[in-house]
């Protein structure tokens, strides 16, 4: 398990002292729908006695995805596209960002990139393009094709998602997953990693399509339905933040049910994270832990993909 901890960006400033771990919670249970944004709001604003501005706090708690970029679209060590797939049993259609390294002869590997609770985001398309600086071949589906796309901000995307049927939405994911094993670049072998949402979806993946899957990274994400968990083949690397309460309190079931499965799995508990700690457009970015958490993230693929 994993030591190390860094202070978060934003958290501290030269007048104030570090944002209470309460803000984050609340931003958690409003970025799932838990509870609305004027609740949101109305929470944060009682923080004012204690010294902080709404604009430190949303400062730390907002994404700013133009300070987060890690790999650029126009790295000359990657390629990348926009490609449609089938999805008969979902919304019938599928799109996603597909990023393939430069420098790749023949087939390798595929990697499912799947964003959180509100689209592709910048955010998303950037780990992407992280995954295929890698060697692999990223593949990240857009959840909101069906009403045009990730709409620009994280607050619309999370309204739009919410508003589509969950089922479908898994079964884009389910036609996606098996349109990039077959894809002509793959070796045959599909990883996929998500965070949030996308981590429940890997779950889900793993559960539905075990003959589709062939390695899982989900980053704090809850698991799939009890009474599917018992087909799980793929080996699973689970990526958890300590402070996630949420999240945290459905793995003791989840673990139970992997050892009853015999699935090889491992699983990272990340100290004094928050949920989301690998996003780093957002103050719950935790550099030295998100670096770790994906340094283990390539190397299972890299041992489990090849």
């Amino acid at each position: 398990m994993n030591t190390m901890h860094a202070s978060v960006p934003g958290t501290e400033t030269l007048s104030h002292p570090p944002i209470p771990q309460e803000a984050f919670d609340w931003y958690d249970q409003y970025a799932h729908g838990i509870i609305d944004r004027r609740t949101f709001m109305g929470r944060l604003s009682t923080l004012a006695v204690a010294g902080f501005s709404m604009s430190v706090l949303l400062g730390a708690l907002m994404p700013d995805y133009a300070h987060a970029e890690q790999v650029s679209f126009n790295d000359p060590g990657i390629k990348g596209r926009y490609v449609v797939f089938p999805s008969p049993k979902g919304h019938g259609e599928g799109r996603g960002y597909l990023v393939t390294p430069s420098a790749l002869k023949g087939k390798a590997p595929v990697v499912l990139v799947v964003h959180e609770n509100r689209g592709l985001n910048p955010y998303i398309a950037d780990v992407a393009r992280r995954v295929a600086k890698a060697g692999f071949v990223a593949f990240a589906p857009d959840a909101l094709h069906p009403k045009g796309g990730y709409p620009g901000n994280d607050d619309e995307g999370r309204a739009m998602q919410g508003a589509l049927d969950k089922a479908k939405i898994e079964q884009d994911f389910v036609a996606a997953a098996k349109f990039l094993k077959a894809h002509e670049l793959s070796n045959g072998k599909l990883g996929a990693v998500g965070f949030c949402f996308g981590g429940y979806i890997v779950n889900m993946l793993a559960a539905v399509v075990p003959d589709t899957l062939d390695a899982g990274v989900p980053f704090y994400g809850t698991p799939a339905a009890k009474e599917v968990r018992k087909d799980i083949k793929a080996p699973m690397l689970i990526q958890l933040a300590e402070l996630d309460q949420r999240v945290n309190d459905t793995w003791p079931d989840y673990e139970a049910d992997l050892k009853a499965a015999k699935v090889d799995h491992a699983m990272h508990m990340y100290p004094k994270c928050n949920h989301g700690f690998h996003n780093d457009s957002t103050g719950r970015y935790d550099e030295k832990n998100a670096q770790l958490a994906w340094e283990r993230t390539i190397a299972f693929f890299k041992q489990r993909l090849a």
